[in-house]
């Protein structure tokens, strides 16, 4: 049953209206109704109370000291509802999907295998943003993101996809000026190319016992495929992926400087707020790509 000491939602609606308005013809024109059905809906609002909320003078209309008191409490109430609206409506089933992802996964990965998720959920439509920088999920609309890291993102979740075999290449000209390295320590004297993050090489070191490399020097690029270009251009050794790398090596045009070893936990992640779990769009995205992670590559 409902509460009968609630105002019906209507005289509510014209009384914020014309409050803010101060206009009982601007309320009519917002609300989409004539000036006497505002001035019918305000008079059922003030009988409902049993007190005036507007007055008339110089033919103008105002609040009254009641009107000023209530208005508040009637104006935040509108707005909760409001909000409430749209995140119920931001956890429909169905609609887009928004997945923020860098350029290289995009290219590399996940367009090559988008198909098979749209074609399993064609109620989903999917939006792919690509850029470098974790996602602001509460102020840009992105519902999930996939980024490389050790996992660590405070305050969301976080769920490994896979490693990726990162080797160090570097052109034949500049490995027979510094010498082809015996060792993985050899290389912390050779000019570096690194990813954006300057970490690569750190956690490459780190990951052959050797920590003492100093500060990271050289240039940095945000795409993988751009530090590939980088070390192709001789501006120094860079870390990349091993089959973006691997046409390159058996051309000749690159030569690999020590064998693949990698820390496992620096990997692609699935990324997103808790709550985003419980949306079906990206609950199914979350199914179908941890599944496709350990798929073989085709």
């Amino acid at each position: 049953m409902p509460n009968p000491r609630l105002p019906p939602l209507n005289p509510l609606r014209a009384f914020e209206a014309t409050a803010r308005h101060l206009s009982v013809k601007n309320a009519a024109a917002e609300l989409c109704v004539t000036p006497g059905a505002v001035s019918q809906m305000l008079k059922t609002l003030e009988l409902h109370l049993g007190v005036a909320l507007f007055k008339r003078a110089n033919r103008g209309i105002f609040l009254t000291s009641a009107g000023q008191d209530y208005l508040p409490a009637i104006r935040n109430a509108f707005r909760q509802i409001a909000d409430a609206t749209k995140r119920v409506e931001n956890t429909a089933e169905t609609g887009i999907l928004t997945i923020s992802v860098t350029p290289t996964f995009a290219a590399a990965w996940l367009v090559p295998r988008l198909k098979n998720f749209q074609d399993a959920h064609p109620e989903i439509d999917v939006q792919v943003r690509t850029e470098t920088k974790l996602a602001d999920f509460s102020h840009d609309g992105v519902d999930v993101a996939v980024r490389r890291g050790l996992g660590r993102y405070p305050g969301l979740h976080s769920e490994h996809l896979f490693a990726i075999e990162q080797v160090p290449v570097a052109t034949p000209a500049l490995a027979a000026r510094f010498a082809t390295p015996r060792n993985p320590a050899d290389l912390v004297r050779w000019p570096h190319v690194h990813d954006a993050d300057r970490k690569d090489w750190h956690l490459w070191f780190q990951s052959h016992g050797i920590d003492d490399v100093g500060p990271p020097r050289g240039p940095s690029f945000d795409d993988s495929g751009l530090v590939l270009k980088a070390v192709l251009a001789g501006q120094g050794a860079g870390l990349v992926p091993a089959a973006m790398a691997a046409l390159d090596v058996a051309a000749g045009r690159l030569v690999k400087l020590a064998d693949v070893i990698w820390p496992e936990a620096y990997a692609y992640y699935l990324v997103c707020p808790e709550e985003n779990l419980e949306q079906p769009k990206v609950a199914a995205f979350r199914t179908w790509i941890l599944g496709a992670a350990v798929e073989p590559v085709p």
